[in-house]
């Protein structure tokens, strides 16, 4: 393990985050909040002294392995989480640091899970963090360090691979720091539409830019206490269609950008991906033609929720909660599918399931063809024996995750529904489960282990299990050995 390398990456992401932490403190000039904007001013400061202390020397030794980058990536997001939490807790917010850690990781992994009752009583300025940690988190904050800083050429590639969604991580442009350049570029430009049509529907500039970060990110924070309850329909369409915007690959916007509309309609993981959504709202909507009344009310909130589920984004224009068992069912279902690899969304992604299929299909031929031999592909392209296997490891790690989580938050006794929803909501970061957890509730009565239990699954989601995971491999923290 190169340490130095380690620190040095982790001292500028400090530094990013203290510089970030001003904007919340503006925000807090324009409404008249000195003192809880003062809590963000304190916090950028110690930030930014412990990061410049660790960027003042650059390494001399620049080795930076896969193994380095998930460990980097790992411990950013911890520390991010750790350090943005503290604001809440100094402005009296959120009091208790557990509770302010949980809604951090939350807002970092774009989960959108809440511990907050009343969420219309929080400052302004910590409703903007809060959901600014969404967009800072949606795309991922070392792919923007990726972007402005000036690395060696493995530690890109690796960084990308660890923080990046998805079986497998390809560069769009040959050079990884314009890679991380046009998805920023892609990311800003359609936050900035969506800002635009918010406001045009009557949206405040304040509401506008908090519930873009939420769309954005995928995560799902409100800042109402309905979440989107009360929004008009205008405002939950347009919602709904940046939400499934926001969970197609971005390669496929490259493609669009490029002239290259032929391949980005034929990109097959976007075709299953839209697939399923028009799929599962055909099912719900026979289902709930007798439960809502209106086809264009039944329509829209079958939508936004099918959206907001499989995108893992977690806003609600509906208590959901309350539908039949099928609605329900297959909502829970899209929240393991999750979005597209390659989007801001979560879950176990679209080309996982697409491979996964395939190679179920694959066996089943084999039992009657043994002596068939057939290649799997996705997009007309033949999938490599490594993203196969690897494909195959994280679903069987997914699963023992989500197993143990739900026995660990089991011991409190809450129902089986609560605690299943509960892990699904935060590992595969979408918010709101059903039952105690459903988009009217919230997390804030579990215990502080459940919490910090729940808190892990939203980071070993985000960053695809295996960064997280290997932080308790202890060959990982063997130093590099010197040349004699």
């Amino acid at each position: 393990m190169n340490y130095r390398v380690v620190t040095y990456i982790l001292g500028w992401v400090l530094n990013i985050e203290a510089g970030l932490m001003l904007l919340p403190f503006v925000v807090s000039l324009v409404y008249g909040e000195m003192s809880e904007g003062l809590a963000f001013v304190w916090v950028a400061l110690g930030s930014a002294l412990v990061g410049t202390i660790l960027v003042v020397r650059k390494p001399k030794d620049t080795t930076f392995y896969l193994k380095e980058g998930f460990v980097t990536v790992a411990l950013s997001w911890l520390m991010m989480s750790a350090v943005g939490a503290l604001p809440f807790v100094i402005n009296g917010d959120i009091p208790r640091y557990v509770d302010a850690f949980f809604e951090t990781v939350s807002g970092f992994t774009t989960t959108g899970a809440s511990i907050l009752s009343d969420v219309e009583a929080l400052s302004q300025c910590s409703l903007f963090w809060r959901s600014f940690t969404h967009w800072i988190g949606g795309m991922g904050v070392l792919v923007f360090l990726l972007a402005i800083i000036p690395m060696a050429g493995g530690t890109h590639m690796n960084l990308m691979k660890a923080e990046s969604p998805g079986p497998s991580v390809g560069k769009i442009v040959p050079k990884v720091k314009n890679n991380a350049i046009f998805l920023y570029g892609i990311y800003i430009v359609l936050t900035f539409i969506m800002v635009i049509l918010l406001i045009a529907g009557g949206m405040s500039v304040f509401e506008s830019l908090c519930t873009a970060f939420g769309t954005a990110g995928t995560g799902g924070f409100g800042i109402r206490n309905d979440s989107i309850m009360s929004a008009s329909p205008y405002i939950q369409w347009v919602i709904t269609i940046f939400m499934i915007l926001f969970g197609v690959n971005f390669g496929v916007y490259f493609l669009i950008i490029t002239g290259k509309l032929k391949e980005a309609w034929m990109h097959e993981e976007a075709r299953t991906y839209f697939a399923i959504i028009l799929g599962a709202a055909a099912i719900m909507f026979i289902d709930l033609r007798d439960i809502i009344s209106g086809t264009a009310d039944a329509v829209r909130h079958i939508f936004f929720q099918i959206g907001s589920i499989m995108t893992t984004t977690g806003f609600s224009s509906v208590d959901f909660d309350m539908w039949p068992e099928t609605s329900k069912t297959i909502l829970v279902l899209l929240m393991f599918i999750g979005a597209c690899a390659g989007s801001t969304g979560g879950g176990i992604k679209v080309a996982r399931i697409i491979i996964l299929a395939k190679t179920f299909g694959k066996e089943i031929i084999s039992f009657l063809h043994p002596r068939s031999v057939k290649k799997i592909k996705v997009g007309g392209k033949v999938v490599e024996h490594e993203t196969l296997r690897a494909t195959n490891v994280y679903f069987v790690t997914f699963m023992l995750l989500f197993v143990v989580s739900v026995l660990l938050i089991s011991f409190e006794g809450k129902d089986m529904v609560t605690n299943f929803t509960a892990v699904a909501a935060t590992i595969n970061n979408i918010g709101p489960g059903l039952s105690m957890v459903g988009p009217t509730q919230n997390f804030g009565f579990f215990s502080d282990f459940s919490k910090l239990v729940l808190s892990f699954d939203m980071l070993a989601g985000r960053l695809e299990l295996f960064p997280l995971l290997l932080l308790f491999c202890p060959s990982v923290w063997k130093p590099k050995k010197k040349l004699s």
